[in-house]
């Protein structure tokens, strides 16, 4: 149990951090909220908790297909923003988002990579 208390803390923390460096600074949280820390302390909690290598390395693969369709989201943001105030903004981009997922999860497929169950 304090194991997984443990992930819990450290995984938010990352959260935090990247809010609180947000506050102060636009371009230094967008470079700390674009690492892959999130992956990175996922591909560790998997390795301390003796998953196979070809886990944690199909963890890396899914990770990387899987934030592909994300990018259009960080575009969409900005500008609709002015237009639509924070919360229709947000709403259309998590739309904007399962459209591109699902367009790209159909794409992909064609090259034998599949993204949905």
């Amino acid at each position: 149990m304090a194991w997984l208390v443990s992930k819990y803390l450290i995984t938010a923390a990352v959260v935090v951090i990247v809010s609180e460096v947000a506050k102060r600074s636009d371009r230094l949280g967008g470079l700390i909220a674009a690492l892959p820390l999130v992956t990175v302390l996922a591909l560790i909690w998997l390795q301390l908790e003796h998953q196979s290598p070809a886990k944690i390395a199909n963890h890396a693969w899914y990770t990387f297909w899987y934030v592909v369709p994300t990018l259009p989201m960080f575009l969409a943001f900005p500008a609709l923003l002015p237009r639509l105030g924070f919360w229709p903004t947000l709403l259309a981009c998590v739309l904007i988002t399962v459209i591109c997922f699902g367009l790209f999860a159909l794409l992909v497929r064609r090259f034998g990579i599949e993204l949905l169950p």
